[in-house]
This record gives C-alpha cells, sequence and structure tokens, in this order.
C-alpha cells in the first residue's frame, strides 16, 4: 500500500507511458472506486497487468514484475491528472505485491487486485519560472487555481527554457526545481529556476554522411547562418532545405554539447542518402479520358550538387472520348540553392500533342526559371520561355509563336493534400507573352482558390468550397493558342457535364472562350471508420469576353462515396446535368477528394 504519507516530496515529476488494453478476465479485479470515467481509462491504460492479461501471460514471474511496477505507473497516471494523495493496493493471492520478493514469486498466481483510491484533486497555489524570456508563453491552465496536472508543470517549464532559446540562448537549462505538494490543503507549489546561458551565435555545420554530395553545395543549400545568433527556427529551415532537395532519406542536425570560443556552437548534419537513380511507371483509366500511360527516369545528384534531372514521357487517352491519343515528353532539370538558399533553379524542355474533342494542337516549350520558398506556405515562380504552337480546328491551320514570363505564387495552409479538413489553398498564375513572326502579344491570368471547414469531433463533417477562372486579356480569340483558352465540363470544373463541352461557338464552331469562371462546394461526411460520403454541386461560366460578359453557363450535381485509405480517400462520384447540352450521368473515379 502506498499512503497519502508516502506520497509527500518535494519534486514531483512523473512520466507516463500510455497503451491500449482490454479490461476483460476474471483473474484481475481492477478498481478505482471515486475516479471518473477519464482517470479509470487512463488508469487502465497505464496498467502492465492490464495489458499482461489481455496478452494471455501467464508467467507467474511476469506478472509479479508487472504488477510491481504497476505501483510507479498508476502513480504517474494519478499525478498527470492531480491527484497526489491517492492510495494503491496491489493484492497477488491476497499478499501486497510490493512485499513479495522479485526472486521468489508464487508458484503459481490464482488472483490478482487492484483498488485505487485517487484521492482530491489538487490545485496550484504558486507556479514561479524565473526568469523568463520576453514573449514566453505559458500553458494556459498552468496557474494559481488550476488542477495541478504534472504535464502542465513539464510543458511550463519547457516552455520557459524554448523562451531564452528563441531569443540565442541556445544552453538555456533548468537550475534549480522544488515541487512541493501540501496534502493538508491539497495544493502543489512549483518554483523552478532557469539559467538563460549566454546568448549564442552559429558556428561551423559539420558534415556525416551526404559523401555524394560536394560539402560546398551542402552548405550552400542549408545556408546555416553561421556568425549570427542561434535561432531554432534558422535551425530548423536549415534541415528542410537538405530535405528539400530529395537527396536524402533522413536528415538531422543536432546541436554541439560544448561551446566554443566566442559562446560559438557547431551544428551536425547527419544524412542519410538516397539511392541517386529512380525508375518510375504508373497507369491510369477514366471512363471518360480512356487510359494513361507514364514513365519517368530521375537522378538526384547529376553532377554532384543534388541537381535533379527527370526525363518523363505519357501517353493519353487510349480508348477515350476525348478526341484521341495524347502524347507528352519532358525533360527537367533543376538546381537547388541558385542563386541563394531559398531559391531553386529549373529548365524545361517539353514537346506535346494533343487530340481534344474541337481541336488538334502540337506545341514545344522551352524555358528556365526560379522558384523562391518564402515560408513554409508560400513559394514563388518566375521564368522565361519560348513556346511554339500549331493548332488544327474547324478554322483551319495556325502557327504561334510566343515569349512567355510565367509567373506565379502558391498559398497553401491545408493539413492534408489528399483530405483536407482544414486551411486553405490558392494558386494564382500570370503569363505575359509576347508575340513573334506576326502573333499577337497579351497575358493569361489563371487562379484556383479553395477552403476548408470541419465540423464536430475528429472534423466528421467537412464544408470545402473552390473557386476557379481566368482570363485572355489583350490578344483575340484566335490570336492565341487553342491550350491558352478556356472550356468547361468534367471532373476538373463541372462534374455532370461532358468533358470541355462548355466554350464559345466561333463562325458555327465550338472552342474555347477568352474567361472562365468556376464554383464548387462539397460537404463531406465520415460515416464509419472508412467510409464517407460526398454532396457537391458544380458551376461553370464561359464568355468569349476577357471578363465574363455575355458568358454560357452549365451546372451539374450529385453524390460521391468514399473509401478513406491511409494514403488517402479512394473517390466515387456520379453526377448529373444541370442546363448545358450533356445529357445522362458522369461517373468518376480517382484517388483523393476531387479538390
Amino acid at each position: 500500500m502506498i499512503s497519502p504519507s508516502g506520497l509527500r516530496i518535494g519534486a514531483i515529476f512523473a512520466t507516463c507511458m500510455f497503451g491500449t488494453s482490454v479490461f476483460a478476465f476474471d483473474a484481475l479485479k481492477f478498481n478505482a472506486p471515486g475516479a471518473d470515467e477519464a482517470l479509470t481509462k487512463d488508469l487502465w491504460a497505464a496498467s502492465l497487468l492490464v495489458a499482461a492479461k489481455s496478452e494471455g501471460t501467464t508467467d507467474p514471474q511476469e506478472l509479479l514484475a508487472a504488477a510491481r511496477a504497476d505501483y510507479g505507473r498508476l502513480v504517474g497516471a494519478l499525478y498527470a491528472e492531480g491527484r497526489f494523495g491517492g492510495i494503491i493496493n496491489i493484492l497477488v493471492n491476497g499478499r501486497e505485491a510490493a512485499g513479495i520478493p522479485p526472486l521468489n514469486p508464487p508458484s503459481k498466481i490464482d488472483s490478482i487486485s487492484v483498488t485505487i483510491q485517487p484521492g482530491p484533486q489538487y490545485r496550484f497555489s504558486e507556479t514561479s519560472v524565473r526568469p523568463v524570456a520576453p514573449d514566453t508563453e505559458f500553458p494556459k491552465d498552468f496557474t494559481v487555481g488550476q488542477p495541478a496536472r504534472t504535464p502542465l508543470i513539464r510543458d511550463g517549464v519547457a516552455a520557459a527554457v524554448v523562451g531564452w532559446r528563441e531569443v540565442g540562448r541556445a544552453k538555456a537549462a533548468v537550475s534549480g526545481q522544488q515541487v512541493t505538494a501540501d496534502h493538508d490543503a491539497d495544493q502543489v507549489r512549483v518554483r523552478v529556476a532557469i539559467a538563460p546561458g549566454p546568448v549564442v551565435t552559429f558556428g561551423n555545420l559539420l558534415l556525416q554522411g551526404g559523401d555524394r554530395v560536394r560539402p560546398e553545395r551542402l552548405r550552400k543549400i542549408a545556408g546555416l547562418p553561421t556568425g549570427e545568433t542561434y535561432s531554432p527556427a534558422a535551425l530548423e529551415t536549415a534541415a528542410k532545405r537538405l530535405r528539400r532537395t530529395g537527396v536524402f532519406k533522413s536528415v538531422s542536425l543536432t546541436e554541439a554539447e560544448n561551446l566554443g570560443p566566442g559562446d560559438t556552437m557547431d551544428i551536425t548534419a547527419i544524412l542519410n542518402e538516397e539511392k541517386p537513380r529512380r525508375l518510375g511507371f504508373g497507369a491510369e483509366i477514366s471512363t471518360t479520358d480512356g487510359a494513361k500511360l507514364t514513365g519517368f527516369w530521375l537522378h538526384r545528384n547529376l553532377l554532384g550538387g543534388a541537381e535533379r534531372l527527370r526525363l518523363e514521357g505519357e501517353i493519353g487517352g487510349l480508348g477515350g472520348g476525348t478526341g484521341g491519343e495524347d502524347y507528352k515528353f519532358a525533360a527537367t532539370y533543376g538546381r537547388p540553392a541558385t542563386p541563394d538558399a531559398d531559391t531553386d533553379l529549373f529548365v524545361i524542355a517539353e514537346i506535346e500533342q494533343l487530340n481534344e474533342p474541337t481541336y488538334n494542337t502540337k506545341t514545344g516549350r522551352l524555358g528556365f526559371g526560379f522558384m523562391r520558398y518564402v515560408n513554409d506556405d508560400l513559394t514563388l515562380e518566375a521564368g522565361l520561355g519560348y513556346v511554339f504552337s500549331k493548332d488544327t480546328d474547324a478554322t483551319g491551320t495556325t502557327e504561334y509563336q510566343h515569349l512567355t514570363v510565367p509567373l506565379g505564387a502558391t498559398y497553401d495552409t491545408r493539413d492534408n493534400v489528399l483530405d483536407a479538413t482544414k486551411g486553405v489553398y490558392a494558386d494564382v498564375d500570370v503569363m505575359p507573352f509576347l508575340g513573334l513572326s506576326g502573333t499577337e502579344s497579351g497575358a493569361r491570368l489563371a487562379f484556383d482558390a479553395r477552403t476548408y471547414r470541419g465540423f464536430g469531433a475528429e472534423d466528421k463533417v467537412v464544408l470545402a468550397g473552390r473557386i476557379q477562372g481566368g482570363s485572355v486579356i489583350g490578344a483575340s480569340l484566335a490570336g492565341v493558342p487553342n491550350d491558352y483558352r478556356f472550356y468547361s465540363g468534367g471532373g476538373g470544373t463541372v462534374r455532370g457535364q461532358e468533358y470541355q463541352s462548355l466554350g464559345v461557338t466561333v463562325n458555327g464552331n465550338l472552342t474555347g472562350g477568352r474567361s472562365f469562371l468556376g464554383l464548387s462546394g462539397e460537404v463531406r461526411a465520415k460515416v464509419r471508420e472508412s467510409i464517407g460520403v460526398v454532396a457537391f454541386a458544380d458551376f461553370g461560366l464561359i464568355s468569349a469576353d476577357s471578363f465574363g460578359s455575355d458568358g454560357e453557363t452549365h451546372g451539374g450535381a450529385g453524390l460521391g462515396l468514399r473509401y478513406l485509405t491511409p494514403i488517402g480517400p479512394i473517390r466515387l462520384d456520379v453526377a448529373a446535368p444541370i442546363g448545358g447540352t450533356s445529357k445522362g450521368a458522369q461517373l468518376y473515379v480517382g484517388i483523393g477528394q476531387a479538390f
């Protein structure tokens, strides 16, 4: 038995290990009179005896060892809820387990009884952690009068240490502590002293692993600010830059235990490399688009500076109803940290042939650009390119040549790309183009914005909304290639309408418009652990004008089924047209939510 007097200690720090177990057996009695349901579940989860019995353990020595260990584990579970005056009895064959010699266990264990009297919940009478760095944020309930849960004490002390590290004192640590339970008043007093230590500056980046990449390139990619004041955020950013290259399976940055001259601190990068080459293949099938075959070859470290070369090919539209077969081949070269740690260079060459319902186009693209990682959520892109296109449609064959300046920005705070329950996504692309050899000049704008809001326990109901659109400005409809123009209809725009079924009519022929607006809304509900259902509606507008006036519209609505898997939901949508020219329902299958 552990009595209340046995729980009076000067410093109380307990760590609880939580597991999952089933409480359903005859030989073990587990009682916690006075404990609420949540505390009882925590005690069950902490108990090794409960786990041992659920696993069918019968060896007396193992059961006795579990019983003796349970004293500390159950005390930890009580402390975690501010219960510092509890009484624990663990009887093995009617004897207190703590009094049974561990090397002389009973030859047979017939019964085990665990009884826990949790006692009252203690509250904080003092929460003093000193000194504190400016702008330190303590846990909300780490304050006088609140339940004295030990996780709050740990989090409060950790917050004080983190606060000092955030202002450059990397070696901040606890220098003294006094955590005392007053059993007469059911209170806990916390007094902790922090030693901030000196202001630290970053030293050298030491490398361990990653031998295939030149050391000077690794240091430039990481961009560790040597000579500047220490910052945990700067350290994490350096690790993210190294991971972003795709060259490494794992990246870990560790701080030196001891400071160097002038309070400098070296950082060691522990790098585990991926295989330099990778070959991949893929296949997709759609009732509308037909089959698509893809393949790629990737080199992750082409010239020893973490450069990436990717060659990829694609054949699509096999057996589909979207005009015919499509072909594409592309080569992309990327070089990280060019010119600085947060900017990557890319060069792309691409040839493509599209056989769409209303046109055929052959296109060649050559260009280069830079991608800037502003922060974890925002990336910017700018480039320069040359595009040659030869289009054949109902009006004949036309050749186009453009110099392009593609500009883009992507902002993404979604919690899950394939099945978001919160956050926003926004992508904006602006591409001014200069016509060559008599081709018209202008600009093309396209945007896609999405938002998500979850409701209820575990976000079992999610509202999702999407607005997308675009415009061709400064050039006539005939003055731009077909793939610059906008269409609506199909899985990416308006479900229930046939692929590219909405455009504008020119001389009796259907073609894409100069502007597009699309709206989509979904209500997603999780009805079982692996099953979800969706109701959705989509709307699309296409206009011959750059700003959407006098446009044609159509819509679609339907229901969907989701089979939820670890890699993302498998999607099945059935949609019917609202307005427009399409007839009958359309079926869509894929991985991930529709948007």
